[in-house]
């Protein structure tokens, strides 16, 4: 089998090269990728059976590329090598691809790329499917369809929802995003991190700055990272938002 390394630390490339040379029937393909563009491009011209993917680097991260990948008719096995385990619960609550913390062990990776399958949407969606459908906790991302694929956006970098029609309007660090999800839905799912201040709104709570009141008698909410916009808060909300801020 054919083994793509994806991983932004040379050292670490080199490793795992290493490792996987010395397994009987896998290959590692040159070159290797630094990053989740790199890594798309070269999945595009190598056809690897297997992608050994680091989860946080600059740019495009493992987890997006791993979206991306997924959107492909026959998409190469991913197994996450990171440093970090704090994507483990949301991204094997199914029996899926392989995740392995550095510093990664030979008998694991072994383990791993033995028990590699192919990447299908079914578990690329324990990711960013919401917790009613998939039956397991809140996502930590969320996912959007934009022009530039799919892009999935941590839920620490969300500053609001907004509905507006049939849509709902996700604001966040980088920008705003289209989502095809009720509301309500999103509320169900994290309302222990974000509050309604309207019926088309929620508002992540730990943004909250301060609550305003206008010379004509309404109620503005001030957001950390919106550059002194304000959201209007409607009267029903109010002492709910004015009772969280106690809180706080």
């Amino acid at each position: 089998m054919n083994v793509l390394i994806v991983d932004d630390e040379p050292l670490a490339r080199e490793r795992l090269s290493r490792m996987v040379s010395a397994l009987d029937g896998y290959r590692v393909v040159e070159p290797s990728a630094s990053n989740g563009e790199e890594a798309l491009a070269l999945v595009e011209s190598l056809k690897p059976d297997v992608v050994l993917l680091d989860i946080r680097m600059p740019g495009l991260d493992g987890l997006q590329a791993a979206a991306r990948l997924c959107e492909r008719e026959a998409p190469p096995a991913v197994i996450f090598c990171t440093a970090h385990d704090e994507f483990a619960v949301e991204a094997f609550q199914v029996s899926a691809v392989g995740y392995l913390v550095k510093p990664v062990r030979p008998e694991h990776l072994e383990d791993a790329l033995k028990k590699a399958e192919r990447l299908n949407r079914v578990q690329l969606a324990a990711l960013t499917r919401p917790a009613a459908e998939s039956g397991v906790g809140p996502r930590s991302h969320i996912s959007a369809r934009t022009r530039k694929g799919i892009e999935l956006i941590p839920l620490d970098d969300v500053i609001y929802f907004i509905a507006d029609h049939k849509y709902v309007t996700l604001r966040h660090d980088g920008g705003e995003v289209l989502l095809d999800e009720p509301l309500k839905a999103l509320e169900d799912e994290f309302g222990d991190r974000f509050v309604r201040i309207h019926r088309n709104a929620l508002v992540a709570r730990e943004r909250i700055e301060r609550l305003q009141r206008t010379p004509l008698g309404h109620f503005q909410l001030y957001l950390r990272g919106l550059n002194g916009e304000a959201l209007v808060v409607s009267r029903r909300h109010v002492a709910g938002v004015r009772k969280l801020m106690n809180q706080i």
